[in-house]
């Protein structure tokens, strides 16, 4: 295993992914990888991936790291974090194995990854399932009965531009399978128009496909400087008591004149439909959004209790699209081809018999061509 390039260091994956160029060593700080991390990883053509922890640990079925090695980028774990010290932003590192080198230096050493150890932990991580849902069902239901209260009680909703009341509403997540299903609903998209709300990421998602985000909410930590300044409302997803970590990254764009600060508990994406919900939206569509355990575990999380009372409360105003473009795919048929060239034919004939100029041609060329 070799592998050169120019190293590119973040603690979290999708920050980097934001700065990653093609033929660059992607250097992270993340256990388990996520198929949204591997994904956009693969979509950068990075030369190689360092982690300090690793990408898959075998505590629940997790086949991204696996979709890494496929496309032909070597994956060295468990380096340990202090290789954030020994190398610097920029320099010119070499993958030798398990070895990593910069300026002639071996600067740290960890575990190729193979398909075979990966092949080796998802079988032990399907072993254990059983017992890794017990206690992520615990989790959840002893936060469900922590943060009852507050989704019992309506958001304190800032004062928003955009008009929901009576609209659809897509909530987009870059999540997995968030492509797909964004492809599959888009005749929907442009024949509805509904209001299109995306979380951090999702706005990036939405402009990949032409389509400009109306609001944007989250901590704005994954979504990029363009997406930012796409002139989508901003609503910054604050801690309860108040603290938008968030709010440092739009002043240093000039942009926290106009954001507003929405404090709540769970993820940006349940704050997403909560807001959509409680402005009067009279359907919600969720794109990428997460709901199995291990999208959650893949994302830190030790349960779903912010998620599942979001989703009791918005009822069945909520759509999932996930799977959307799995359940359905449009194929064109052989009557329907059929009745294409037939419209053709009828239309080139009725072009003839109605029209005296193409008439005259057509008989100056058979007097030119005929005996």
């Amino acid at each position: 295993m070799y592998a050169r390039g120019r190293a590119r260091l973040d603690r979290r994956t999708k920050s980097l992914l934001l700065r990653l160029r093609r033929g660059e060593v992607a250097i992270i700080d993340h256990e388990d990888l996520d198929s949204v991390s591997v994904e956009g990883l693969i979509e950068r053509g990075v030369a190689a991936v360092v982690n300090a922890r690793t990408s898959i640990s075998g505590r629940y079925p997790n086949e991204a790291p696996l979709r890494l090695l496929k496309a032909g980028i070597p994956v060295v774990d468990e380096v340990g974090t202090e290789i954030f010290e020994r190398v610097k932003e920029g320099e010119l590192v070499e993958v030798r194995g398990g070895s990593i080198w910069a300026d002639g230096r071996k600067v740290a050493e960890g575990r190729p990854l193979t398909e075979e150890l990966v092949v080796e932990r998802l079988e032990v991580a399907r072993k254990r399932l059983a017992e890794e849902l017990e206690n992520f069902v615990r989790n959840t239901l002893s936060y469900v009965a922590k943060e009852m209260g507050f989704f019992l009680r309506p958001l304190a909703l800032p004062k928003l531009e955009t008009r929901i009341r009576g609209r659809h509403a897509v909530v987009v997540v870059r999540g997995e399978g968030y492509k797909e299903d964004l492809r599959a609903i888009r005749a929907y998209i442009d024949e509805v128009k509904p209001v299109l709300i995306a979380v951090d990421g999702g706005a990036d998602a939405l402009l990949e496909f032409g389509l400009k985000p109306d609001i944007i909410v989250g901590d704005m930590d994954s979504v990029s400087d363009r997406a930012l300044r796409c002139g989508a409302e901003l609503v910054v997803h604050a801690y309860p008591d108040g603290r938008a970590p968030g709010m440092e990254r739009l002043e240093a764009l000039g942009l926290a004149g106009r954001a507003k600060v929405l404090p709540a508990p769970g993820t940006s994406e349940d704050v997403a439909l909560l807001l959509a919900h409680e402005e009067g939206a009279s359907l919600i569509v969720a794109v990428g959004a997460h709901f199995s355990m291990a999208e959650f575990l893949s994302k830190g999380r030790e349960g779903m209790s912010s998620t599942f009372l979001t989703r009791l409360r918005v009822g069945d105003r909520l759509v999932d699209a996930k799977g959307v473009s799995k359940l359905y795919r449009p194929k064109v048929r052989p009557f329907q081809i059929v009745l294409l060239v037939l419209a053709g034919v009828v239309a080139t004939w009725l072009l003839i018999a109605l029209s005296p100029a193409v008439r005259h041609f057509i008989r100056m060329l058979w007097l030119l061509v005929g005996p």
